[in-house]
C-alpha cells in the first residue's frame, strides 16, 4: 500500500490519510481521460486544418476561374486563398509546439 500522508491544520493538529486502491483507481481514470482530452484536440484542430486546406484549394479555383465568376468573388476568393494557407500553416505550427 502506498505511505500515508499527514494533513497539519491551522490549529496544530495532525490527521493522517490512508491512501486506498480507489484512490489510485481514481487517479489513473483522470490520467486515462486527460490524455483522451489532448487526443481529441488534437483530432479537431486537424479536422479545422483540414477544412482550411478545402477553403484554400475552392478559392485558388475561383480565383483562377477567369470571367465566369464575377470580380469581386474572384478577390475575395484570391484573399481567401493566401488567409486560409496561412491560418492553416499558424495552426500546423502552433500545434507543433504545443505537442
Amino acid at each position: 500500500m502506498s505511505p500515508s500522508l499527514s494533513v497539519v491544520a491551522a490549529s496544530g493538529k495532525v490527521a493522517t490519510v490512508e491512501r486506498t486502491n480507489s484512490d489510485t483507481a481514481v487517479a489513473e481514470r483522470v490520467r486515462r481521460l486527460q490524455a483522451e482530452a489532448r487526443s481529441l484536440v488534437g483530432e479537431h484542430v486537424r479536422a479545422l486544418e483540414a477544412a482550411l486546406n478545402d477553403v484554400e484549394r475552392l478559392s485558388a479555383e475561383i480565383a483562377g476561374g477567369g470571367e465566369f465568376y464575377p470580380p469581386g468573388v474572384r478577390e475575395i476568393a484570391r484573399r481567401l486563398t493566401e488567409d486560409a494557407e496561412v491560418k492553416a500553416q499558424a495552426l500546423e505550427a502552433i500545434m507543433a509546439r504545443a505537442g
